[in-house]
C-alpha cells in the first residue's frame, strides 16, 4: 500500500467534489479536476517505474480510485481506466512505441475494443486504419489511445491491438447517458490513419494479448469508483440524517432519534464495506501472483463472482441510503441523485455481467467447457 499516493488522493477530493456537476454537464472531467489529479500524480498510477511511473500495486489503485470516487465518480472512472489502458498497452505493445507512450508519465492513455466499421491494411513501414472506437473513457484528455484494428486482407479474422496518437483521431460526442456522464466516454473516429509496425501488434509478433489475470485490472479500475461513490453518498445521508430532517409525519425530530433509521444506516455501511472487502480481496489474490503465473479458473471464477458481488452490493447500499435521505435525494442540486446515478450505470460494466458469470461458474463446476466468457 502506498501511503502518499494514497494521502494525495485524498487532498484532490474536495476540488472533485466542488466540480462534479460541471464534470457531468461538460461530458469530460472539469480542468481543474484533471489539473488536481495529475499534480497528485495519479495518471501515472500504473506507468511502469522505469518510466518514471508509480507502478502501483493493485490494492493501492483500489483505495486510491475508491477515495476519488468519493468526490467525483466520473473523474475517479477516467484515472482508473486510464491505469487499465497503460497495463494493456504496456503488455500489447513494445520497442519504440512503449517508449513513446510513456515517456510522460503523467499522460492519460484510453482503450476501446467497441468498435464499428473498422478496418486496417499493412502496408510499406506500418499499418494503415479507418474506424470508429466507442465508449473510450477518457477520450478527450487522452494522449494516447489503444484501438483493436481487423485486418482486412487477412486470411481469418485477425485483431491488431494499435497504439495511436489521439491528436490522429477525431473524437464523436457520443456518450450523453444517465450516469457516469462526466467520464469522456466518447467514439474515437480513425480515418485512412498511418501507424508505424511498431505501433501495432501484429500476428506472430513478440507481444500478446493480456492475460485473463491482468484483465482483473479494468474490472478493479472500474468498481473502486462505484465502491467510493457509495462512500460519498453515505456521507452525505449521515450528515442529512444526524440534523434537522425528520421522518415525515412522526414523532421522531430526525431520523437518527429512530432505532431503525439507524440500523438502516448501518445495513448500507455493512454492504459498503463489504464489497469494499471483496475488491480488496480480489487485488491481494492477484497481486500475489508471480509474473507469468496462471490462475487456475476455478479460482478466476471465484474472483469475478466476487466483483459481480460487490457490484451488487453497491447498488443495495445506495437503494438503502436514499430510502433513508428521502424523495429530496433526487433533486437535480442535491449530489446524492448524481453518485446514485453514476453506481447504476457504473456498477454494470460487462465485467460484472452477472447472468453469464452464474452460467461460467456452474460450467466450470459439472465440466461443460468452454465457457461462454471470452475473458475468463
Amino acid at each position: 500500500m502506498n501511503i502518499e499516493l494514497l494521502d494525495a488522493a485524498r487532498k484532490t477530493v474536495p476540488t472533485l467534489a466542488a466540480n462534479a456537476a460541471r464534470t457531468e454537464r461538460e461530458l469530460r472531467p472539469a480542468p481543474e479536476s484533471a489539473a488536481a489529479v495529475r499534480e497528485a500524480g495519479l495518471f501515472a498510477l500504473r506507468t511502469s517505474k522505469d518510466a518514471a511511473g508509480h507502478d502501483v500495486d493493485l490494492r493501492t489503485l483500489v483505495e486510491v480510485l475508491a477515495e476519488l470516487g468519493s468526490g467525483c465518480p466520473s473523474t475517479a472512472w477516467v484515472v482508473g481506466l486510464c491505469a487499465s489502458a497503460k497495463v494493456a498497452i504496456r503488455s500489447m505493445i513494445s520497442g519504440p512505441a512503449l517508449d513513446r507512450a510513456m515517456a510522460d508519465p503523467d499522460a492519460v492513455a484510453c482503450a476501446s475494443t467497441v468498435m464499428k466499421g473498422a478496418s486496417g491494411e499493412r502496408v510499406p513501414g506500418g499499418l494503415r486504419f479507418s474506424g470508429r472506437w466507442a465508449m473510450a473513457s477518457g477520450s478527450e484528455l487522452a494522449t494516447w489511445a489503444l484501438v483493436m484494428v481487423p485486418l482486412a486482407d487477412a486470411t481469418e479474422p485477425t485483431m491488431c491491438p494499435t497504439l495511436v496518437p489521439v491528436a490522429d483521431l477525431s473524437i464523436d460526442r457520443t456518450w450523453k447517458a444517465a450516469g457516469l456522464a462526466g467520464t469522456s466516454s466518447h467514439t474515437l473516429v480513425a480515418e485512412n490513419v498511418f501507424v508505424p509496425e511498431n505501433a501495432v501488434a501484429f500476428p506472430g509478433g513478440s507481444s500478446s494479448l493480456p492475460s485473463p489475470e491482468a484483465l482483473f485490472t479494468g474490472g478493479l479500475a472500474a468498481l473502486a469508483p462505484m465502491a467510493g461513490a457509495v462512500r460519498g453518498a453515505q456521507e452525505l445521508v449521515a450528515a442529512a440524517i444526524a440534523g434537522q430532517r425528520a421522518p415525515y409525519l412522526t414523532s421522531y425530530a430526525r431520523v437518527a432519534d429512530s432505532p431503525l433509521g439507524r440500523y438502516w444506516f448501518t445495513e448500507a455501511m455493512r454492504r459498503t464495506d463489504t464489497a469494499m472487502g471483496r475488491l480488496l480481496h480480489v487485488a491481494d489474490a492477484v497481486d500475489a501472483l508471480s509474473p507469468d503465473e496462471a490462475m487456475p479458473v476455478t479460482e478466476r471464477i471465484k474472483l469475478r463472482m466476487e466483483l459481480s458481488t460487490a457490484a451488487r452490493e453497491c447498488r443495495e447500499a445506495m437503494e438503502l441510503l436514499l430510502d433513508l435521505h428521502g424523495a429530496s435525494g433526487f433533486d437535480e442540486d442535491n449530489p446524492l441523485q448524481r453518485f446514485w446515478r453514476d453506481v447504476a450505470v457504473g456498477t454494470r460494466h460487462p465485467f460484472f455481467t452477472p447472468y453469464t458469470l452464474a452460467e461460467d461458474q456452474g460450467r466450470i463446476a459439472f465440466d461443460v467447457m468452454p465457457t461462454v466468457s471470452f475473458t475468463l
